[in-house]
């Protein structure tokens, strides 16, 4: 059964031919339900559609179920994410390049202990299938963990040594990293925001020659 009408906040109709901005629209009102219920086993069509201001069959023009929109969001919120990285590095380029790697695991923490219910669909499985041969590191999340390699080839490039391959630094800084904030998340053990960047701090050392 099809809601009221007035269950929806009223939107402009996009002219024809943006049916893309309307997928992009569908994107930023579930990103933002994910604030509220922390995770995305609260999300249901009908809520996303309240919260972008359409009826349920629009949503269903763009994903054909909410699977289908939990893994649009997924890659949404990993090219989020990889955005505000780039600018974190950004802002610590003229530093050298391991403050540029730093300055970009400390805004990944703080990302994650910021936006739990955000972080979380970042390490859902998507429903689509991918060849098993096809590399990791060309997923959304992987093109996050890509850019931690970056940062320890950038080291390379600078004649600072590195420990470990650019991947195998790069993989381990972010399991790291990761570990940590999960267990934050799920069990609440120590004072993380304090510990974080001291860890970072740890990992770069053991890394990174001097």
């Amino acid at each position: 059964m099809t809601p009221p009408a007035a269950e929806y906040v009223r939107r402009t109709r996009n002219p024809w031919g943006e049916g893309e901005r309307l997928r992009t629209e569908i994107l930023e009102a579930a990103s933002s339900l994910l604030s509220e219920l922390g995770g995305e086993a609260g999300l249901s069509i009908r809520g996303v559609a309240r919260a972008t201001g359409v009826a349920p069959g629009s949503i269903y023009q763009h994903f054909r179920d909410l699977n289908a929109l939990a893994d649009g969001l997924h890659e949404y919120e990993c090219e989020r994410l990889l955005a505000l990285l780039e600018r974190a590095g950004d802002a610590a380029d003229q530093a050298g390049p391991v403050e540029r790697l730093r300055a970009q695991l400390v805004a990944y923490c703080d990302f994650a202990l910021a936006n739990p219910g955000h972080y979380r669909i970042l390490f859902r499985r998507p429903n689509a299938r991918r060849p098993p041969s096809a590399d990791p590191m060309t997923t959304p999340l992987g093109r996050v963990v890509s850019l931690f390699v970056a940062g320890f080839e950038r080291c390379r490039d600078a004649g600072l040594g590195v420990r470990l391959s650019s991947r195998d630094a790069g993989v381990m800084v972010f399991s790291s990293i990761h570990g940590r904030v999960a267990i934050h998340l799920g069990y609440g053990v120590g004072e993380i925001r304090e510990q974080l960047p001291r860890s970072v701090d740890q990992l770069l050392a053991l890394l990174v020659e001097a």
